[in-house]
């Protein structure tokens, strides 16, 4: 069993940043690929970027490239997503969900509560 916990979110006016972080209770959080995904009001939850089990690997969304570095440190069981240049567009609960490496739900087993991000224009 992992539990997530999010944090770091908040409100940003646009071109602003944020650095969201999410930490894995357990021993076994190097064994799961970690993956943020978000969702905005009256849509589905939709993927943002996902970082393999040693680091090496990360794959992002179009919408994010560029702007978003996932990343983590085994050692401290957390997972990170830097957002910079944020758009009003960006604004949704993020989540972080820990299981197999690629960009659909179902690959997840573990999920966070989220952490909303409000980007202001």
């Amino acid at each position: 069993q992992v539990q997530l916990v999010e944090s770091g979110g908040g409100l940003v006016q646009a071109g602003g940043s944020l650095r969201l972080s999410c930490a894995a209770s357990g021993r076994t959080f190097s064994t799961y690929a970690m993956g943020w995904f978000r969702q905005a009001p009256g849509k589905e939850r939709e993927f943002v970027a996902v970082i393999s089990r040693s680091g090496s690997n990360t794959d992002y969304s179009d919408s994010v490239k560029g702007r978003f570095t996932i990343s983590r440190d085994n050692a401290k069981n957390t997972a990170y997503l830097q957002m910079n240049s944020l758009k009003p567009e960006d604004t949704a609960v993020y989540y972080c969900a820990a299981g197999t490496y690629g960009m659909v739900t179902p690959l997840y087993y573990y999920w966070g509560q989220g952490t909303q991000v409000t980007v202001s224009s």
